[in-house]
């Protein structure tokens, strides 16, 4: 709608991920310090009322990319906030065993809201357009905050380590630099943080412009990108329900975790394959194929994560 390049669009996708880059590792540290029920739902509400500034600077015609990049940063801030204080979060109201059924379950109700939520967005962008579309996204988040809220089991909050006695400044540094020297020296962790920085640089590189791809290049309809995406988001959700039954058949985390990032991105090469007369099925099916194999990896990994790693350091 705002007539921009695919540059100016990848931009978009840069503006939201940077805060990850530039504040992972203090927030971390403030998440470990904090309660992180309230930071939940602080960064749910904060999220939605700066989606709400986008219809509101529409409807006032006013609406430029920069505000988009504006909010995206903003949004990708609070999401930071949001995501490692999710992870942290849930150790605390399960017990360690049931971190693996506990993290598939999440993925389950979060899969099967993406099924539906790409088709519905693309139905809303040709009914009412884009901008007004963000206000049901709104809702969503405000709706989001309520349910954290409701959670009525008492959290426990984290003993802090002796090594952040000290000054704020160097209290902040020493805590990063033990959560750092912990993933670096961990046989776990370390390569781990090597293949999740790996595939998700290059998986950016796709996802950054690939509705820019669906619409300009295959000639598909908002409706048509939404069903796609939709039909994609099954092997989301499948993921989800059988990662716990992939790590027995596979016979081990290990094993999961090895066949998952082999797997996961094969069928990615189907998109630039798509014809543009028939492109729904082979973005579905190559999206799909990658969903699977990485929620299947993100529910192992992330439970070995949280039961391998000292609760003090869940943050960092």
């Amino acid at each position: 709608m705002l007539k921009v390049s695919a540059f100016q669009v990848a931009l978009l996708t840069t503006a939201a991920t940077l805060p990850f880059l530039l504040f992972s590792l203090p927030v971390g540290v403030w998440v470990d310090r904090l309660r992180r029920r309230p930071i939940l739902i602080l960064a749910d509400v904060g999220r939605g009322l700066a989606l709400a500034t986008i219809p509101v600077a529409y409807l006032l015609d006013v609406l430029t990319i920069w505000q988009l990049y504006a909010v995206g940063f903003v949004i990708g801030t609070l999401t930071v906030f949001f995501d490692v204080a999710y992870q942290a979060y849930l150790p605390s109201l399960i017990t360690k065993e049931q971190l693996q059924e506990g993290n598939s379950k999440l993925e389950v109700s979060r899969s099967s809201a993406q099924v539906s939520g790409p088709g519905l967005a693309g139905v809303l962008v040709q009914l009412i357009s884009a901008p007004y579309a963000v206000v049901l996204e709104v809702f969503g988040l405000l709706a989001s905050a309520l349910f954290v809220f409701r959670i009525e089991k008492e959290e426990q909050r984290v003993r802090i380590t002796p090594v952040a006695r000290g000054r704020r400044g160097r209290r902040m540094l020493s805590e990063i630099r033990e959560g750092l020297a912990f993933v670096v020296r961990h046989p776990y962790m370390r390569p781990a943080l090597v293949f999740t920085t790996t595939i998700n640089f290059f998986s950016m590189v796709i996802f950054a412009i690939l509705l820019v791809y669906a619409v300009r290049e295959l000639g598909m309809t908002a409706a048509e990108a939404g069903l796609a995406l939709s039909l994609a988001n099954v092997g989301l959700l499948a993921g989800a329900l059988t990662a716990g039954r992939m790590t027995r058949l596979l016979r081990g985390i290990g094993r999961t975790l090895i066949v998952s990032a082999a797997a996961m991105g094969w069928g990615l090469l189907l998109l630039p394959l798509a014809p543009s007369k028939f492109a729904i099925p082979f973005v579905a099916i190559g999206m799909g194929l990658y969903l699977f194999w990485a929620v299947v990896s993100n529910v192992v990994a992330i439970s070995l994560y949280q039961a391998i790693t000292p609760d003090r350091l869940l943050g960092p």
